[in-house]
């Protein structure tokens, strides 16, 4: 065998560290050998029931043990654990499941009701497993997690079809058009990605004897601060399982910086995952205000993607644990690798500027290089290991990923400009994606739901800068002859029908969108007017 398989690392772990913690959310400890024979029931009971080879497991569940040990199922199993975003409404959800194929979701009894309003539209959906997070009883079409987990398997759980590094593992993101795209990542491409940057055993071929000899003590914990759904706190719990760490959990469902910081100091976590500003700017908040409270000293790296983190925050944090790597990663679920601003001591790296990957390149609109100094924005482009593509959409797939000079690239849309030094300053994506608190809102999705409310003739959406978030999302609204704009009615409409975060923040009226001939419209004109009318109050 010589490519990478998740489980088959995963499983080297249990057997080395049988007595360690895998996995620790407040009082539960789940150590490596629980987390491996839980994993094995659920694989065997997903097999049972009639899973084929490479099917797809949905996994609707916030962040859990149980998380963890049906994507190590699926792993088992040969089959593709698929990440599923709990504040999806019922549309978005009933089309990521049928998009995906799924043939199981493992969903918290928290989900319940919405499950049961939509589970005569997921037909394809054979298994339910319901999580108990003290919610309510569980209903009889669904089977019970806890005795999935507990059925008594002999031996470990391994599919008719065997594994494989082609195994995929599928993670949904926004796509251009609003709707969820499944980015599909070979499970031997994501382990050299994700492992082979700081180690150079798992940029090569898979040697499994090398890694049993090599495992022979806990590893770092880790702690993802995000959720599990988003691709940063899944990537973050993969690579850190990998190699016989253990992940930490929060236990709160919102984010709550006391019981981060509490966490840290508690488990003595190593590395943390968070999301840019709209984690760092309440830990520096905390942390100043009661200098001393916490001690995060075991922390080697505080590592981010997918928000900015700004330079003065990231200054605040290191007066409190100088010792400590700030790492401003540059990358998407699509791409890998992009580039890297690493801050210590004193030296905080400026907000979005980034060290290239050595595997990433700025390109203009004929393929060619952006030279340095040049002040040309051109399009990023990554390559090394990346995704396949995503998941039944060719076309997407090929304007995504391309190929240049011999060398397949992923180049998922973000501008930057390349510095006379040689580093990368980044501009945004090229389209109009708006990026509140790390989650990418499309306004093209949210403008139809707008324009669905009766007093609305026209919409647009766009994204004003916010401390904390990065972007705020705000809708410019021309009203229909005759009718009022009631902000709190409209905002109440969208999310009546998307999910929370993406309804607008504020609503402003505006006399006409100004649509042009061909129905485009000037985004940037109407995001000053935007940012203009809230500072006038």
């Amino acid at each position: 065998m010589t490519d990478w398989n998740f489980a088959h690392l995963w499983e080297i772990a249990a057997d080395n560290l049988p007595g360690a913690p895998a996995v620790v959310q407040g009082a539960r400890r789940t150590l490596w050998a629980d987390f491996d024979r839980r994993s094995d029931g659920v694989a065997r009971t997903l097999l049972d029931r009639c899973a084929a080879q490479q099917d797809k497991v949905a996994l609707y569940l916030y962040n859990a043990p149980e998380y963890l040990e049906g994507c190590f199922a699926a792993f088992k199993a040969g089959l593709v654990p698929v990440n599923t975003n709990y504040r999806y409404a019922d549309d978005e959800l009933v089309y990521l499941w049928d998009n995906a194929d799924a043939v199981a979701v493992v969903f918290h009894g928290s989900f319940t009701e919405r499950v049961e309003r939509i589970r005569d539209r997921a037909p394809k959906v054979r298994s339910w497993l319901w999580v108990d997070d003290g919610s309510g009883p569980r209903p009889d079409w669904a089977l019970d997690y806890e005795a999935v987990a507990a059925t008594p398997v002999e031996g470990r759980v391994s599919a008719p079809w065997g594994r494989s590094g082609d195994d995929l593992m599928m993670l949904y993101t926004g796509g251009t058009t609003g709707m969820p795209k499944g980015v599909m990542w070979r499970q031997d491409d994501l382990v050299r990605g994700l492992l082979g940057g700081t180690n150079a055993r798992y940029r090569h071929d898979a040697d499994y004897d090398a890694i049993r000899a090599k495992i022979t003590r806990p590893g770092k914990v880790s702690l993802p601060a995000c959720p599990l759904m988003h691709g940063t706190g899944w990537f973050t719990a993969l690579s850190i399982l990998a190699v016989g760490g253990c992940v930490a959990l929060l236990e709160q469902r919102h984010f709550d910086v006391e019981e981060l910081l509490g966490v840290i100091e508690r488990e003595h976590v190593n590395i943390a995952a968070i999301v840019g500003d709209a984690f760092a700017k309440p830990m520096a908040a905390a942390l100043d205000a009661s200098p001393g409270r916490w001690d995060i000293s075991s922390l080697v790296a505080l590592s981010s993607s997918g928000v900015m983190w700004s330079a003065p925050v990231k200054e605040s944090l290191l007066r409190h644990h100088p010792g400590m790597q700030l790492i401003d990663n540059f990358g998407s679920s699509e791409a890998m690798g992009m580039g890297q601003s690493v801050s210590t001591g004193a030296d905080a790296v400026r907000t979005a500027k980034f060290r290239l990957g050595e595997n990433t390149r700025v390109i203009d609109d004929d393929g060619d290089d952006v030279a340095p100094g040049s002040g040309v924005q051109g399009r990023v482009a990554v390559g090394g290991f990346q995704p396949i593509g995503y998941y039944k959409d060719p076309d997407k797939s090929a304007a995504t990923f391309i190929v240049l000079d011999g060398r397949r690239y992923s180049v998922p849309g973000d501008y930057a400009v390349v510095e006379a030094d040689g580093t990368l300053t980044l501009l945004g994506r090229g389209s109009v994606c708006i990026n509140t608190g790390g989650e990418k809102v499309f306004p093209e999705e949210v403008e139809e739901a707008l324009k669905l409310h009766p007093s609305i003739a026209d919409a647009v959406v766009v994204g004003v800068p916010d401390d904390r978030f990065g972007e705020s999302i705000t809708a410019v609204v021309e009203a229909r002859p005759g009718s009022a704009v009631d902000e709190a009615d409209i905002v109440d409409h969208v999310k009546g029908r998307l999910a929370g975060y993406k309804a607008p923040r504020r609503v402003l009226a505006i006399d006409t969108i100004g649509r042009a001939p061909n129905g485009k419209v000037d985004y940037k004109r109407l995001k000053q007017y935007a940012v203009d009318t809230l500072a006038a109050g």
